[in-house]
């Protein structure tokens, strides 16, 4: 199948990847040509885990091919896919003007039928704007069917999602474009669910929201432990043992971050307030998950009382482990409010440094390249992103490192009777 992907962010660009990968023939699109230059050339503007090596197999293979053409991409296909960003509004709700215009110029170069496939995430009943935007600016008479198709891909496990999926989820008006989608996600050996555009549409908003529902409720559950004395972990396996529950989601934490829980949460209420129903629980979930941050920060204050002119260490940047996205991330966030109470910091991250650079000041902030260094003459060591990679800090020189061995631990990576035992003052989520 010959496939253009419109937009290599994350999506576009680990979508477009294996799409060559199982043999299919596929153009990305950027309006960036630096990026499409570097993409040429098999380099990758993100870390993903396995995706750079199967970017230049697959460029070198000659099934995957890169332009800031979106008409050059649009000739050369007959499936189209649209991967640009949706970026959260301020009233909460997202921006679809990347959409619209995309949408526009498929239709300023379309001669023949195609497939649009909306893979970005939007609200429930884009779709239906998409068509009556293409049909309005088409210059042919071309016939085109719109399709949803929904991302469910997590950062940092991208690759491994899309060629391993649970599930495929295709929203279509019609049955003529289903044979495409049929044979383009054929080799992905994945259950296919073909369903109406809308409904398509909003199983994505409203399978994120549920996710980070679930964030929150242990996050909500983790405060009774502390409490109480009971432990948070055993409290989520306990739950997570029950088949209707699971396990997964259910890691107290600072909360959730990254560019699609919050927004997808924000946009799924703005949805709801626009259709007349106050999804009440799903604002509860965005004031528990901005709560698990202050309380994580209270930790922090009433220990160290006054954080001016105090050495902080951060480990972790990134929102997750496995990549180096930033935006939105509760590491940064950290950063940020321990800089406006006066704090410097000694920060870091495998993979996310140089992005964090765009978002920290300059002044206040080093940058350590080694974790086991991280710690070196701080007051306090604060662990705020997950990667396994922290699990093997030495331990024991980082409490020689630190003027009081103090360590607040916002993922729950180490045991608190080891570091009780190797004298730190230890202080984690619900335990």
């Amino acid at each position: 199948m010959n496939i253009a992907i419109i937009g290599t962010g994350y999506v576009g660009l680990v979508t477009g990847t294996c799409f060559a990968e199982v043999g299919h023939s596929v153009i990305c699109v950027d309006c960036d040509e630096t990026k499409v230059k570097l993409l040429q050339g098999g380099g990758i503007p993100i870390f993903e885990p396995g995706l750079e090596d199967m970017v230049k197999k697959n460029v070198a293979e000659g099934r995957l091919n890169f332009t800031a053409s979106t008409a050059e991409g649009v000739e050369k296909s007959d499936v189209i896919f649209i991967a640009v960003p949706t970026p959260p509004l301020d009233d909460g709700s997202v921006d679809l003007s990347f959409i619209e215009r995309v949408a526009r110029d498929i239709a300023d170069a379309m001669t023949s039928y195609k497939v649009v496939v909306d893979k970005s995430t939007v609200p429930v009943k884009t779709g239906e704007k998409v068509v009556g935007t293409i049909k309005r600016y088409c210059k042919s008479d071309s016939d085109f069917d719109v399709v949803s198709n929904p991302e469910f891909l997590r950062e940092g496990f991208a690759v491994e999602d899309l060629m391993n999926p649970d599930r495929i989820v295709v929203g279509t008006r019609s049955e003529k474009p289903v044979a495409a989608m049929r044979e383009i996600y054929e080799p992905f050996n994945a259950p296919i669910i073909f369903t109406d555009i809308n409904s398509a549409e909003l199983i994505k908003h409203a399978a994120n929201s549920f996710l980070a529902m679930k964030i929150s409720y242990i996050n909500a559950v983790a405060a009774i432990c502390e409490a109480t004395g009971a432990n948070v972990e055993e409290v989520a396996t306990g739950i997570g043992m029950d088949e209707r529950i699971g396990r997964r989601f259910l890691n107290a934490s600072l909360g959730f971050g990254g560019s699609c829980f919050p927004k997808d949460l924000s946009a799924f209420i703005r949805i709801s307030d626009d259709l007349g129903y106050d999804f009440g629980l799903l604002k509860k979930v965005q004031e528990i998950n901005a709560g698990q941050m202050d309380r994580f920060l209270k930790k922090i204050t009433d220990t160290l009382w006054i954080l001016k002119d105090k050495t902080i260490g951060v480990l972790g940047l990134a929102f997750k482990q496995n990549t180096d996205d930033v935006r939105m991330s509760p590491a940064i966030e950290v950063c940020q409010r321990l800089l406006k109470e006066g704090a410097t910091l000694r920060v870091h991250d495998p993979k996310a440094m140089e992005k964090a650079k765009e978002l920290l000041p300059a002044e206040g902030v080093t940058y350590v390249d080694d974790m086991d260094s991280v710690a070196e003459g701080c007051d306090a060591l604060v662990v705020a992103t997950e990667w396994p990679e922290f699990k093997e800090l030495n331990l024991a020189k980082t409490r020689d490192a630190m003027t009081a061995p103090l360590l607040f631990d916002g993922r729950n990576l180490f045991d608190p009777a080891e570091m009780e035992q190797l004298g730190f003052t230890y202080k984690s989520i619900g335990r």
